[in-house]
């Protein structure tokens, strides 16, 4: 069965900083091309960063271009979502998800697991 996992959302200030945790399991993760989107309440979901499986290009949001950082770790079939210098615009459910596609996509349509979400609210 596969699995997405996500962990560390918080409540945090502004100014702060989180670092999310997406744990895969049920798929061979390395060959997974794995988003991370956020959705704030009444607005559509967005794609925020993106790590590919292969060699090609990391994707950021301008919005958090300088500000977020994707890595992955394949031994432990998890990746990570670095959030540095937070803003209250920033709050939003942030989900991850996976597709078996080695280049990054912006579009949630791109991909065919999701995880259930966790919470970041970042007060002013």
């Amino acid at each position: 069965e596969v699995q997405l996992v996500e962990s560390g959302g918080d409540l945090v200030q502004y100014g702060g900083s989180l670092r999310l945790s997406c744990a895969a399991s049920g798929f061979t993760f390395r060959d997974y091309t794995i988003g991370w989107f956020r959705q704030a309440p009444g607005k559509e979901r967005e794609g925020v960063s993106c790590i590919p499986s292969g060699q090609s290009a990391t994707y950021y949001a301008s919005s958090v271009k300088g500000r977020f950082a994707i890595f992955r770790d394949n031994t432990k079939n998890t990746v990570y979502l670095q959030m540095n210098n937070l803003k209250p615009e920033d709050t939003a459910v942030y989900y991850c998800a996976a597709v078996d596609y080695p280049y990054c996509s912006r579009y949630e349509s791109a991909f065919h697991y999701w995880g259930q979400g966790t919470q970041v609210t970042v007060s002013s």
